[in-house]
């Protein structure tokens, strides 16, 4: 399948890494593909160099934001919350039609750590790109958990925990959750119901980055039981 991936930091990455590894055509796009390449220094949140990075992984190309929507069957969002969506508008004919999962999360850094949510409680990020998307059948996913569990559930407890989804399109999320199992190995996945149910999934954040403070490791997740 071509997949096109938006967003160059970590939760990018690992998902590149593992689609391509698994004989997905990838293409992962980022605003400047000349500066992205020349970066040599790690990011702020210590990743490698892209440039470093893309040796391990030469099977993901490196494009423009366009030409990875419009190289996508589906198409990932792991951009920073705080720019995704002026980002997304520039791009929406490449996304006309085809399912964007969404697994940003609306995080403000600007007072430093533990970050706050730019929008919360009325609103959601997720709920921000569907209006501003109005052709493109998003499908917020994944944003609860680290990004390396987000694409290996297996790491813990054998995969015994839970990811949600949140949607407008009944079809699209069906085949979001298909894809999960497919790419990931997901097995215990929710449906929480339409776009709007996305601001409970990235209120999470808040009791996330707590509970990373105190376990001392970002390698968790919630389960469920009912």
């Amino acid at each position: 399948m071509n997949v096109g991936i938006l967003g160059t930091g970590m939760v990018g990455r690992a998902h590149a890494a593992k689609l391509a590894v698994s004989g997905h055509e990838v293409k992962i796009g980022t605003r400047d593909v000349a500066r992205k390449l020349a970066e040599t220094e790690a990011d702020p949140m210590g990743n490698r160099p892209f440039s470093v990075w893309q040796k391990d992984h030469p099977g993901v190309k490196l494009v423009p934001f366009g030409e990875a929507a419009a190289h996508g069957e589906v198409v990932i969002n792991a951009l920073h919350g705080q720019a995704a969506v002026e980002a997304l508008k520039k791009i929406a004919p490449g996304l006309d039609g085809k399912i964007l999962i969404d697994i940003a999360n609306p995080l403000d850094f600007s007072k430093g750590m533990p970050p706050s949510l730019f929008v919360c409680n009325t609103d959601s990020l997720g709920e921000q790109i569907q209006r501003a998307l109005p052709a493109t059948k998003v499908v917020k996913t994944l944003n609860t958990i680290t990004a390396h569990l987000q694409v290996d559930p297996g790491r813990l407890a054998g995969g015994d925990h839970h990811a949600f989804v949140s949607g407008n399109d009944a079809a699209a999320k069906a085949r979001v959750i298909e894809l999960l199992k497919a790419w990931y190995s997901w097995t215990n996945i929710i449906d929480l119901g339409d776009i709007s149910t996305a601001r409970g999934a990235e209120m999470v954040l808040i009791l996330w980055t707590q509970l990373w403070g105190a376990a001392k490791t970002p390698f968790f997740n919630f389960k469920i039981v009912r």
